[in-house]
């Protein structure tokens, strides 16, 4: 199964056509401030609320399966729970960089959130075509290494 977490997400579709064409179930994930259609997955509408998509998805991982979120913590969450996770960006979140990643994200809270906001931050880019190309290369690498272990 792959979980999407849908909160401003912007891999849905090539998601949904990879899974279409693996025969993998999908499930994505959203509240109820988002109108979310497919044809082919499972649209799963939660309540709104903080964390309320993170926690049903992570309800609902098992071991093997495959999330795909921006979220660190929801991404630590299913690597605890022996699944997969992958970012947009098609970084695959391991047990090797996600201690690094959620202290990296707690830094920059922290620096955020100081009084002596000194800190330039790096303006977001926009995402492009390469982008979408290894993200997509990243998820049929992880679909490969689960088709092995079958």
């Amino acid at each position: 199964m792959i979980y999407v977490d849908c909160d401003a997400c912007p891999v849905k579709e090539i998601t949904e056509i990879v899974a279409k064409e693996k025969n993998i179930p999908l499930c994505l994930v959203t509240d109820v401030n988002h109108i979310i259609k497919s044809d082919y997955a499972e649209v799963l509408t939660v309540s709104q609320g903080a964390d309320s998509v993170d926690i049903a998805l992570i309800n609902r991982v098992k071991c093997g399966d495959i999330v795909i979120t921006q979220d660190y913590g929801v991404a630590a969450m299913a690597l605890g729970k022996g699944a997969f996770a992958i970012g947009n960006s098609g970084l695959i979140y391991t047990n090797e960089n996600i201690e690094r990643l959620l202290f990296e994200r707690f830094l920059g809270k922290k620096q955020r959130n100081s009084p002596k906001k000194r800190a330039h931050f790096k303006a977001i880019k926009k995402r492009c075509p390469a982008d979408d190309a290894q993200f997509e290369s990243s998820l049929r690498e992880i679909i490969k290494v689960l088709e092995k272990g079958n």
